[in-house]
C-alpha cells in the first residue's frame, strides 16, 4: 500500500489525481514485477484451454481467460484475489487501468457520447393522415379565422371580417362532423363553438344585418351546454333599441338583470342604466326616474345624476330638480387634488419623474372624466336655473349658491359668466354689462375673462373707446390671454393701425398656437396691408386646422383672384360649395369668374342656381336678363326684369327693360300697354314718351299727337330746369364775387385763393334738334339716343348716314343680319347747321 496515493483532505479539485494510478497496474512494469511473473510462472501449467463459452476480457490486447479447475482463488502481487467464475458462472474481467486516462494511446480513442458512429437518425415524423392530427389542424384554423375577423374589424374592415367569420363557422362545422365521424363526439370543444357563433353575431351587428344578429344569439342563448348565455341578452336588448324596439329592449334587458347575480354590481348598474335610457325614449319619464333614482342610491355617477335632471326637467318638478342638482354636484369622481403632481423638492431626477406622470395615460383619463361632470353640471345648471325659479337669475343665483359648497367650487364664476351670455343671448345688454362688472376686483383668471368678454361686447356694439379700455384691463390682468390679444388687435384693427395690429395678432399666437381668430384676423390684415402672401400663408395654415370652415376657403379664393390666378379661386370656391351648396354669394362668384373667363355657359349656371336661392340679388338678376337677350331669348328675360321692377319699385329702367323686350319679341300690343303703365307711374320719363309715340305712331294710333305733345311739354321743362340751375349757379357765384369785392377789396383769403369750382352744368349745343310746333319729326340725334338702349348701329337704319354706334350697358351678342327700325322721315321745320362728331365706338 506504500505505492497508493490517497487525496489530501483540504484539496478542493474534484478531479485531481486523475492522472496519477496506482503502479500495481501499470502493464509496462509487469515484466519486472517478481510476485507477478512468479504467479504467472506457477498457475500456467494449470491453465484450461481457452474456449469460446467463456468470454473473457482484453488484457494488454489479447483475450485472458480465468482459473477455472483451482478451487482456490489466485491472488495478484499485491494480495487482491482475481476475478474468475463462480459458482459455475464465468464472469468477465473488468478493467485494470483507469478509462480513457492512459498516458499513452492503447486501443480506440477516447468518444462517451458515440460521435464516432455517424449522425443520428433523423425523427419520426408524424403522421398527418391520423384523425387526431386532421382535427388539431382544423381546430388551429379556425382560432386563426376568429382572430382574423376580429382584427379586421378593428381596422374597419367590417366586410371581410364578416366574410371570415363565416369561414370559420364552416370550418367549426366540418370538426364537428369530423369528430362526430371517429367516434370522438364526447371531446367537442364547446369553447371553440362559443367562440364562432359569439364572433359570428358581432359581425352581423357591426354589418348592420339586425336579423341574422339575433338569429345567431338565439342560437347561443338557447344552448343549455354554455355557461353564462344568457348575458347575451344585453346585446339582443341593444339591437332591439337600435331597431326602436322599445319594448322588446325593455324585456330582455330585465331577463339579463335576472340572470345576473348581485355579484356583479357594476354590470348590474349598467343595465338598469339602460333601462332608463329606454324608457326615456318611450317618454315615460316615471318609470326612468325609477330606474335612475335607485342608481343613485346605490352607485351614484355623473351621467345617471345628468339623466335624473333631464326627467325631472321633463316633467316639471321644480323640487325634484333641485334635489337632483344637489346629488349631481356630490357625486365623487375618485380623482385625486392636482398638488400630488407638484415635485416636493428641486431634484433633477424627481422633477423628471413628476414631469412624466403629469401628461401620461392616467392623469388624461383624470382630466377627461373632471371635464365631463363640469360639462354635464353646466349644462345642467342653465337648463333648470329658468324653471326652478320666477326669474332666471334668481335660478342661476341659487345654482351659483350650491355649486359654491360643493367640490367644484372653481365652476361658481364659470356660471357667473355663463349667466352674463345668457343675458346676451336674450339681447339684454345692460345686464350682461353689468353681471360682467361684477369680476372686475375679483381674481385675475376671472378678471381677465369677464374683461375680454366685455371687450367683445362694446366692440359689437362699436363702441371702440370701451372695448379698447377693457381690453387693456384684461391684458393687464393676464398679459398670456390670447383672447384678450385678440380684442386688444381688433380695436387696433378698426384704427386703421394694421401694423400695430398684426403685432397682437403674432403675441396671441406666441401664447397659444391654436387661437384660431388670431391666425384669421392676421390673415385678413396682411390683406389689407396688401401683404398677400403673407395672408396666403396664415390661411393656409388656418385650413389645415379647420378643414371644413367656409370662411376660410373664400379667402382663399378671394387671395387667389386677387393674385390674377382664377383657376386656383375657381378650385377653392369648388370646394366651399361642396361644404356650403346653398350659399348664393358663393355661386355667383363662381358666375363671375366663368364669365370673366369666357364660359357662358358655366357662368349662366352658377348665376341660375344662386338665383334659386336669393331671387332678390340684383346683380344677378340683371346679368340673367342680359344673358337672354344675348341669347335672342327675350321672352324668358321679361321675368327677370319683372322681379326686378318688384324689388326696385322706383328704378323705371326695369320696367323700360319689360316693354323693350316685348317689343322685341314683337308682342307690340303688350308693349305698348306696358309703356302706357310706366307713363302713369312716371309721367315726366322722356324715354317713354319718346317710345310711346314711336309705337302710336307705328300701329297708327290716334293717341300719337298727345303723347308728341307731351313729349314736347317734358322736354322744355327739363330744358328750363337745367337752364334755371346754370342761370342760378351763375348767379350765385356772381353774386359771391361782387359781395366779396365790395365789402373789402383789399381782404386776402389767409388760407390762400379758393379752388376752382368744376363746372356742371353744360351749355345746350348749338347742334341738338328739336320736335317743331307745328308737325312731328323725328332728328338723327334722337334716333341715335334710340339706338344707344338697341345697341343698333346708325347705319343699319335706313336715311340716315351717322357713323356712330352705340352699345347696351348690358352685353349684346354680334348679329349677322341687325333689326331695322321703321322711323318716320318727316321734315323738322328747322334745322340748326351742325358739324358732325366722331366718338368713339365704345362710347
Amino acid at each position: 500500500m506504500e505505492h497508493v496515493h490517497l487525496a489530501p483532505e483540504d484539496e478542493d479539485d474534484l478531479y485531481t489525481g486523475y492522472n496519477d494510478y496506482n503502479p500495481t497496474f501499470d502493464s509496462e512494469e509487469l515484466d519486472n514485477d517478481i510476485g507477478f511473473q512468479q504467479a504467472v510462472r506457477t498457475s500456467h501449467g494449470r491453465r484450461p484451454p481457452m474456449t469460446a463459452r467463456f468470454p473473457g476480457t482484453a488484457v494488454g490486447g489479447r483475450p485472458l481467460a480465468t482459473s477455472f479447475g483451482s478451487r482456490v482463488p489466485l491472488m495478484s502481487s499485491m494480495g487482491r484475489p482475481m476475478t474468475g467464475a463462480q459458482d459455475g458462472a464465468a464472469r468477465p474481467m473488468t478493467a485494470v487501468r483507469a478509462a480513457g486516462y492512459s498516458s499513452m494511446a492503447r486501443g480506440s480513442a477516447f468518444d462517451p457520447l458515440g460521435q464516432s458512429k455517424g449522425p443520428a437518425p433523423p425523427l419520426e415524423s408524424k403522421n398527418e393522415d391520423s384523425p387526431e392530427e386532421k382535427i388539431k389542424i382544423l381546430e388551429k384554423k379556425v382560432n386563426d379565422l376568429i382572430e382574423e375577423s376580429c382584427l379586421a374589424q378593428s381596422r374597419g374592415d367590417l366586410q371581410l371580417s364578416l366574410e371570415k367569420a363565416k369561414e370559420a363557422g364552416r370550418k367549426e362545422r366540418a370538426l364537428v362532423r369530423q369528430r362526430e365521424h371517429t367516434g370522438t363526439a364526447d371531446h367537442i370543444n364547446l369553447d371553440l363553438t362559443y367562440s364562432v357563433l359569439f364572433n359570428l353575431a358581432n359581425q352581423y351587428e357591426s354589418n348592420d344585418m339586425y336579423p341574422e344578429a339575433l338569429n345567431t344569439y338565439q342560437l347561443i342563448v338557447k344552448n343549455k351546454m354554455f355557461n353564462n348565455a344568457g348575458r347575451l341578452k344585453v346585446n339582443m336588448a341593444n339591437i332591439y333599441f337600435k331597431q326602436k324596439n322599445y319594448p322588446k329592449a325593455v324585456k330582455f334587458y330585465r331577463m339579463a338583470l335576472d340572470q345576473i347575480s348581485n355579484a356583479h354590481k357594476e354590470m348590474r348598474i349598467k343595465i338598469m342604466q339602460n333601462i332608463g335610457m329606454v324608457f326615456i325614449r318611450m317618454g315615460q319619464y316615471s318609470d326612468a326616474i325609477t330606474s335612475f333614482e335607485h342608481i343613485m342610491s346605490e352607485s351614484p355617477n355623473i351621467k345617471t345624476g345628468y339623466n335624473l335632471i333631464l326627467c325631472y326637467y321633463a316633467i316639471g318638478d321644480r323640487d325634484k330638480m333641485k334635489k337632483s342638482f344637489q346629488k349631481l354636484i356630490s357625486v365623487p369622481l375618485g380623482i385625486d387634488e392636482e398638488d400630488k403632481y407638484i415635485p416636493p423638492n428641486d431634484e433633477p431626477h424627481t422633477n423628471m419623474v413628476y414631469e412624466a406622470i403629469k401628461n401620461d395615460k392616467l392623469h388624461q383619463m383624470e382630466r377627461e372624466r373632471k371635464a365631463l361632470a363640469e360639462k354635464f353640471i353646466m349644462t345642467a345648471a342653465k337648463l333648470i336655473a329658468p324653471a326652478i325659479e320666477s326669474t332666471f337669475a334668481a335660478g342661476f343665483d341659487w345654482c351659483v349658491d350650491m355649486v359654491k359648497g360643493s367640490l367644484y367650487v372653481e365652476l361658481a364664476n364659470d356660471l357667473e359668466i355663463n349667466k352674463a351670455i345668457t343675458y346676451l343671448r336674450q339681447k339684454d345688454f345692460n345686464q350682461a354689462v353689468e353681471t360682467l362688472k361684477t369680476f372686475e376686483k375679483k381674481e385675475s383668471r376671472v378678471k381677465s375673462a369677464a374683461a375680454t368678454n366685455l371687450s367683445f361686447l362694446y366692440f359689437l356694439e362699436k363702441d371702440y373707446e370701451q372695448a379698447d379700455r377693457y381690453a387693456d384691463l384684461a391684458m393687464s390682468a393676464d398679459r398670456y390671454n390670447p383672447s384678450a390679444l385678440v380684442n386688444k388687435g381688433n380695436t387696433v384693427f378698426v384704427k386703421q393701425d394694421y401694423e400695430k395690429a398684426a403685432e397682437f395678432f403674432k403675441e396671441s399666437l406666441r401664447n397659444d398656437s391654436s387661437c384660431t381668430e388670431a391666425l384669421y384676423n392676421l390673415g385678413l390684415t396682411y390683406k389689407k396691408m396688401g401683404r398677400l402672401e403673407g395672408a396666403l400663408d396664415c390661411f393656409l395654415k388656418l385650413h389645415s386646422i379647420l378643414r371644413n370652415s367656409d370662411q376660410v376657403m373664400y379667402q382663399l379664393a378671394s387671395l387667389y383672384e386677387m393674385l390674377e390666378d382664377p383657376h386656383q379661386a375657381i378650385e377653392w370656391l369648388m370646394q366651399l360649395i361642396s361644404v356650403t351648396p346653398t350659399d348664393p354669394q358663393v355661386l355667383a362668384k363662381l358666375g363671375e369668374l366663368y364669365d370673366n373667363e369666357g364660359d357662358k355657359s358655366q357662368a349662366f349656371q352658377y348665376y341660375y342656381e344662386s338665383f334659386r336661392y336669393c331671387p332678390s340679388n340684383i346683380d344677378v338678376i340683371e346679368w340673367l336678363g342680359a344673358y337672354y337677350i344675348d341669347t335672342q331669348f327675350c321672352e324668358k328675360a321679361i321675368h327677370y326684369f319683372e322681379r326686378a321692377g318688384l324689388i326696385q319699385p322706383t328704378q323705371v329702367k326695369w320696367q323700360l327693360m319689360v316693354a323693350s323686350c316685348y317689343r322685341r319679341s314683337g308682342n307690340y300690343q303688350k308693349a305698348l300697354e306696358t309703356y302706357k303703365d310706366i307713363h302713369r307711374k312716371f309721367p315726366e320719363n322722356i324715354e317713354c314718351l319718346r317710345f310711346l309715340v314711336r309705337l302710336c305712331q307705328d300701329l297708327e294710333l290716334k293717341e300719337v299727337q298727345d303723347y308728341a305733345t307731351k313729349l314736347k311739354k317734358v322736354e322744355k321743362m327739363k330744358e328750363i330746369r337745367e337752364q334755371r340751375v346754370k342761370s342760378g349757379r351763375e348767379g350765385s357765384a356772381q353774386s359771391r364775387r361782387e359781395g366779396s369785392a365790395g365789402s373789402d377789396a383789399s381782404y386776402v383769403d389767409p388760407l390762400g385763393p379758393q379752388m376752382e369750382r368744376p363746372k356742371t352744368a353744360l351749355k345746350k349745343r348749338a347742334d341738338e334738334d328739336e320736335f317743331a310746333d307745328e308737325e312731328l319729326g323725328m332728328t338723327v340725334a334722337r334716333i341715335a339716343q334710340l339706338c344707344c338702349l338697341y345697341g343698333i348701329c346708325l347705319k343699319c337704319i335706313p336715311n340716315t348716314d351717322c357713323d356712330r354706334h352705340a352699345h347696351l350697358h348690358l352685353p349684346i351678342q354680334q348679329r349677322t343680319s341687325p333689326p331695322t327700325i321703321d322711323v318716320p322721315h318727316t321734315t323738322p321745320t328747322r334745322r340748326r347747321p351742325r358739324k358732325r362728331q366722331r366718338q368713339d365706338d365704345a362710347t
